[in-house]
């Protein structure tokens, strides 16, 4: 049979993968310029290091510092079109949710709640459930807490005895990571956690008896390990196609306020969206679990339980990993919680059987509880969820079709993105450069180059502070608004039909309107 968690894993998949909301995967266009980075990297066999897609910054140094990510998605087009790439991110946050409320069975969640959970971290995620490489680092997350907390509960003594060593598959992650996603500083700071709470217990726990001097030798010597396999992860970041430069190429962009203040996906979350008022609930329950306190907590649950809290508010980007975090935090305690309390008897009708045959009304509900807890935990077969992939699989690689029925059709949205616009520029032979939204750039690369380049896309950290103040200029139209058109000598304008740029290009003697439809219209200058 199943385990819950399989059903959760092939419920996500079949979801994201074969119904509408694998069009909803491509709603970013800058998984197209991911892909053509990718497919560029395994045609020359090298990795760029300057610009190619841009004819504004054409030359100049660019850090593509996901490029093993953009190699696989690319290759993954290649052989199977765009369904390939949505079926790859369909299983990574297939595997990432059934990943995590596995955890959370583990760490004393009982089933119910954790299902709920899961599924209320799912919806909140859903402001950035894109095939784009940062759903990576959702990944990695998880797999960090789950060796750093593993490891500490051995430490106290409240875990499975398990080999430290497994703190060594911290480097090799981060080799990987440091390749893939940007994401990969939250690793750090997961690692600061842990070492902070074993440096604290060290310091707290009292000598006087034999289990205090056992505790304090091992929480002195975790702190040494993680601090050790901190600097050696640190050391791994440097294995990457830039070294140290990459180091202070993110730096630069995250310190860079004007950059953060107006990318959106950097700005604070606005909470009358779903997934932003599903995170807000999961802030509330997280808070409630905390103060009531059900078991004691430890130094390292409440500091991440904080850390996913603030950076959820600063970032709406960092809803989903903190949303993550939560649930794993706050679930034993919530379920110990909602036990203390009496909501067991909320069971219905499992518990009534039990009362009947057991005669033991105080101890039915926990019962039943604990037995639904170790059925999931000894399920380790997963042969549904294999079967599920290879069956996906072979779908994706025979076009989407399963005998005649076609059951995969990924696409970009055409209600979403410039689709017949682009079109007539493929027809129209023309090799000028196009100027776009920065949020459609990505588009116009994955369809147009190498024959056309794009004016702007959302690299914002390649085109940088100077050019994004011009470019904003010109989407609202401040005074000198036609300076970045002069300067970049743009010749074709590319805008969502009923913008302000688009509307002043269409009363202006100096353009011509040449294509329209309900999504954009495409200016050309007389």
């Amino acid at each position: 049979m199943p385990s819950v968690g399989d059903v959760v894993f092939i419920a996500l998949l079949g979801l994201l993968a074969f119904t509408p909301l694998a069009v909803r995967l491509l709603g970013d266009a800058g998984i197209g310029w991911h892909i053509r980075a990718g497919q560029q990297i395994l045609a020359t066999h090298a990795i760029p290091r300057v610009d190619s897609f841009s004819a504004t910054m054409q030359g100049k140094q660019w850090f593509a510092w996901e490029w093993l990510y953009d190699a696989l998605v690319g290759g993954l087009e290649r052989v199977s079109g765009l369904n390939g790439v949505v079926f790859f991110t369909a299983l990574v946050l297939a595997g990432v949710f059934a990943w995590t409320f596995r955890l959370m069975v583990q760490r004393g969640t009982n089933v119910l709640i954790a299902v709920a959970l899961v599924l209320l971290a799912a919806s909140a995620s859903m402001i950035h459930l894109l095939a784009r490489p940062h759903v990576a680092s959702w990944l990695f997350t998880v797999a960090w807490f789950w060796i750093l907390d593993s490891t500490e509960r051995e430490c106290s003594g409240q875990g499975v005895r398990r080999n430290r060593k497994i703190l060594w598959l911290l480097p090799l992650l981060m080799f990987v990571w440091v390749n893939v996603h940007g994401g990969w500083l939250i690793g750090f700071v997961l690692l600061g956690i842990y070492w902070i709470s074993a440096v604290v217990t060290r310091l707290t726990t009292k000598g006087d008896k034999l289990e205090g001097v056992l505790l304090q030798f091992r929480s002195a010597q975790r702190a040494r390990d993680l601090a050790f396999t901190g600097m050696i992860a640190a050391v791994a970041t440097l294995a990457n196609p830039y070294g140290w430069r990459l180091h202070s190429h993110v730096y630069h962009y995250l310190s860079n306020r004007f950059l953060m203040d107006h990318i959106d996906e950097f700005q604070s979350p606005n909470f009358h969206g779903v997934a932003q008022r599903c995170f807000a609930i999961l802030i509330l329950i997280a808070f409630v679990a905390l103060a009531a306190r059900a078991r004691r907590l430890q130094l390292s649950e409440g500091l991440v339980a904080l850390f996913a809290v603030y950076s959820g508010l600063v970032a709406s980007r960092n809803i989903p990993v903190s949303s993550l975090l939560l649930v794993i935090v706050a679930g034993p305690v919530l379920s110990q919680a909602f036990e203390k309390t009496g909501g067991r008897r909320l069971l219905g009708w499992a518990r009534v059987a039990e009362l009947r045959s057991a005669g033991q009304p105080g101890a039915a509900g926990p019962t039943f509880l604990a037995r639904m807890g170790t059925v999931e935990l000894s399920l380790r077969g997963h042969l549904w969820a294999v079967v599920t992939v290879v069956v996906s699989c072979w779908i994706v690689f025979h076009s989407g079709f399963a005998g005649p029925s076609k059951l995969m059709d990924a696409h970009f949205d055409s209600t979403r993105f410039p689709v017949q616009a682009v079109d007539f520029l493929e027809l129209s032979g023309s090799q000028d450069p196009v100027l776009s939204p920065d949020y459609w750039g990505g588009y116009l690369i994955y369809r147009l180059y190498p024959r056309v380049l794009v004016v702007a896309d959302d690299r914002h950290d390649l085109y940088g502070e100077e050019f994004f103040r011009q470019y904003l200029k010109m989407v609202h139209l401040e005074p000198g608004w036609e300076s970045l058109l002069r300067e970049q000598h743009v010749h074709r304008v590319l805008m969502p039909r009923g913008s302000a740029v688009a509307n002043i290009l269409a009363e202006s003697p100096e353009w011509m309107l040449v294509y329209g439809d309900d999504v954009g219209v495409l200016f050309q200058e007389k």
